[in-house]
């Protein structure tokens, strides 16, 4: 298990530095520059001025400046938009939201969706299967950001329970969790309930039961520990694309977040701070996928995730 670890840790660099070139190009090829947003044209002396003092006036001079710094120093730049702030301090105050409000999110998805599909399988045909199909139908065709504007307009607008926007308290989180959670919620729930069936049936339940175990300790202990696996081998990707897509739910919900910086970085072309948050979200995402091969184990120790065929 050490050697695999190792193995995957020492891929990370290679493959963050791919996604940091295939971002780069895609961001330098865009249309428009971070210099030229406001209504008048800026004087051509100023912007070449400007460009070579970020090293953006040409595609080598960036590549031979801010990977090193990144390396070295560990530092993405300053904003080209912001004036006055570094990529890194803008990331220090948010990504510890975007990770909260993640985290947050995916804890409701597990427990509401392992506990919702474990019921709809020991009880089919029920109030909880139903149920279980309802959350899947709206998670999977309902976006992220319906869910939101429909969460702001009737807990906060009509029935003014939670704040409309902001961060800082409780009830900020509240809403933006409960939105990035029914996706991923909805796709537990279904993984749930289909391994749980197919668990249901297996010989050692059967056995379980004749030995006098009750009927609780077999479908939460025994039952689930392998239903499982399925829903672990989802949780990498699940997490990452709750911490990725939060950017359309922050947006709605006015929280100073990671996701909202992607998305004024992205609409005002500063390459630099495409670069940090798309990088951010590489790293959670192959630290998640990481996680998850190394929980199989624990789950199972019959897996071996070192096996060659």
């Amino acid at each position: 298990m050490t050697k695999f670890i190792a193995i995957r840790l020492l891929q990370f660099p290679l493959i963050l530095a791919i996604i940091y070139l295939v971002t780069f190009l895609l961001a330098w090829v865009a249309p428009g520059s971070p210099f030229e947003l406001s209504d008048r044209s800026l004087d051509p002396l100023a912007k070449q001025r400007l460009e070579r003092e970020f090293h953006a006036d040409s595609a080598v001079s960036f590549l031979a400046y801010y990977p090193l710094k990144i390396l070295t120093q560990g530092d993405f730049g300053p904003s080209l938009v912001q004036k006055g702030w570094s990529v890194n301090k803008i990331l220090f105050t948010a990504v510890p939201i975007s990770v909260t409000l993640g985290m947050l999110a995916l804890a409701i998805a597990l427990a509401g969706g392992v506990a919702i599909g474990t019921l709809a399988a020991v009880k089919r045909g029920g109030v909880f299967d139903a149920l279980s199909l309802s959350i899947g139908l709206v998670g999977v065709s309902l976006p992220s950001f319906v869910v939101a504007g429909l969460l702001l307009v009737v807990f906060c607008v009509f029935f003014k329970w939670f704040p409309i926007g902001g961060w800082g308290t409780l009830g900020h989180m509240v809403l933006p969790s409960v939105a990035l959670s029914l996706l991923p919620m909805a796709y537990i729930a279904r993984l749930t309930r289909v391994s749980m069936l197919d668990t249901l049936g297996a010989d050692y339940v059967r056995t379980a039961r004749a030995k006098g175990s009750s009927r609780q300790t077999v479908i939460w202990k025994h039952c689930l520990r392998n239903a499982f696996l399925p829903v672990l081998s989802y949780l990498g990707p699940a997490a990452a694309a709750t911490l990725t897509g939060s950017f359309v739910v922050e947006k709605v919900f006015n929280i100073p977040g990671l996701g909202q910086h992607l998305v004024n970085s992205v609409l005002n072309r500063d390459q630099t701070m495409i670069l940090a948050t798309v990088m951010i979200y590489s790293v959670f995402l192959l630290a998640f996928n990481l996680l998850v091969d190394v929980a199989y184990a624990w789950v199972d120790p019959r897996i071996d995730v070192t096996a060659k065929v």
